[in-house]
């Protein structure tokens, strides 16, 4: 009796989990080394690691574009808005380095502050930096042993008129969570972020460069996953084998959700991580407004002083065109985009009236409002530990079967960010090559018996 290789044994393992996970009669698509499942940072990421390493990598995206929250859109204004991430963290930044980033500038360092319908005097924006350093420094320096908490007990409690505007600074706009969600560990785990830059052509741009070359399949989503006994994949219109391993790049919200079918169910300890790391909520108002009607400069940062949670940001001209992004998060961004684009259009234009003395709705040209927790395959901005919780991370790291989980939410100091989903991705692909490496010296094997 001829013996089997060790992919033909896979293989017939894989033909074994289609028959016993019920999946539909559909013909076996292209096969590859390893498949990657999402075409945002972390995939992208991962795919051109396994190239690099001679791998033959397939990608499969559910969208009919690539960058996941990492996307500039052109279309919308004839100028570059970045839909999802905008600020650059440029130490150490992989999708900048070797001259990647060319074209890049420093972005603002500090916020201008409006008071009422007025700017700050130089005094009271000194009172309100000294606040908000304290603010920073004490969540930050967390005491050794202290019980994982809520952030928003760390605050200081004597900022005064400038605690709502630091609470939105530091928790909705920074991290897409109210303070009072935030697990005060991972955020103290959370790497500080410096020389923050803009570039022109967007950052969505910048990662979309990075894709060239690769194989990916757009409007492709996976609605299936075996991976217990071999590794079958299944979209609408086919099976997929891989020979190796396969990296899956969804979102904490998308894994609740259920986007996929997992076959056996995920086991409990990454069902749980997901919920403890659910993503929070941050969108983007963006407005077209010709002529500089509000009298600011080149992508100016502006906040008010505010005082509750219906509160914004505002970034203005915005790499020096007409367009002017307010920004929402946190508890008060989400029900605001659960009320729709319009609602959300009608709260920045009655925002900016308020601060600026002006009727802005005249002005505006065109105007377009992200949704991204109603965005399918994403459902929110970036994941966030719940109080007491800060070791989830940790617990989507370990692979189930021959499938790795990848993304910003597996990155435990650059958590919610691009550059943190890029080196996941790159862990988890260094992971598959040393699986696809183990297993080639036994085929190898298994050929010289047969001959």
């Amino acid at each position: 009796m001829p013996r089997l290789s060790r992919r033909s044994f896979l293989a017939a393992s894989a033909l074994f989990a289609t028959a016993r996970s019920g999946f539909a009669a559909k013909p076996a698509g292209e096969t590859a080394d390893v498949f990657v499942i999402g075409a945002g940072a972390a995939g992208i990421a991962a795919a051109r690691r396994l190239a690099a390493a001679n791998l033959n990598v397939l990608v499969f995206e559910a969208q009919d574009r690539i960058g996941g929250r990492c996307t500039t859109d052109t279309a919308s204004f004839g100028v570059p808005f970045d839909v999802g991430a905008h600020w650059i963290h440029g130490q150490g930044n992989p999708l900048i380095a070797g001259g990647s980033g060319d074209g890049l500038y420093a972005g603002p360092r500090w916020p201008g502050v409006r008071i009422g319908p007025r700017a700050a005097r130089d005094s009271e924006l000194e009172v309100f930096l000294a606040a908000e350093v304290r603010a920073q420094r004490a969540l930050r320096e967390t005491p050794r042993g202290r019980i994982d908490t809520a952030a928003q007990a760390l605050l200081p409690r004597d900022l005064g008129t400038w605690k709502s505007s630091i609470e939105f600074l530091l928790g909705p706009y920074a991290l897409s969570k109210d303070l009072s969600e935030v697990s005060i560990a991972d955020l103290a785990r959370q790497a500080e972020r410096y020389a923050e830059s803009f570039a022109p052509q967007g950052y969505g741009a910048l990662l979309a460069r990075r894709a060239a070359g690769l194989k990916v399949r757009t409007s492709t989503p996976i609605n299936k996953i075996a991976w217990a006994r071999g590794t079958v994949l299944e979209s609408k219109e086919s099976l997929w084998y891989p020979r190796g391993a396969v990296i899956l790049t969804c979102s904490t919200n998308s894994l609740t959700k259920q986007d996929i079918e997992f076959d056996p169910p995920l086991p409990k300890r990454i069902r749980d991580a997901a919920e403890q790391l659910a993503l929070g909520s941050l969108d983007h108002i963006a407005l077209d407004m010709p002529g500089n009607p509000l009298g600011l400069q080149k992508d100016d940062f502006i906040i008010e002083q505010s005082s509750g949670p219906r509160t914004a940001a505002l970034l203005a001209n915005v790499s020096g065109t007409s367009l002017h992004v307010v920004t929402v998060g946190g508890a008060f961004g989400r029900e605001l985009s659960g009320r729709g684009e319009r609602a959300m259009i009608d709260f920045a234009v009655q925002w900016l009236d308020t601060l600026f003395s002006t009727s802005v709705k005249r002005r505006i040209r065109k105007s377009r409002a992200t949704r991204w927790n109603a965005q399918k395959y994403v459902y929110g901005a970036m994941s966030v530990a719940t109080p007491g919780h800060a070791e989830a991370r940790r617990a989507l790291m370990e692979p189930f079967g021959r499938v790795w989980l990848a993304g910003e939410a597996l990155h435990e100091t650059k958590w919610g960010t691009v550059e943190g989903a890029w080196e996941s991705g790159v862990r988890a692909a260094e992971e598959a090559i040393r699986v696809v490496a183990r297993d080639k010296p036994r085929e190898e094997k298994s050929k010289r018996r047969r001959r």
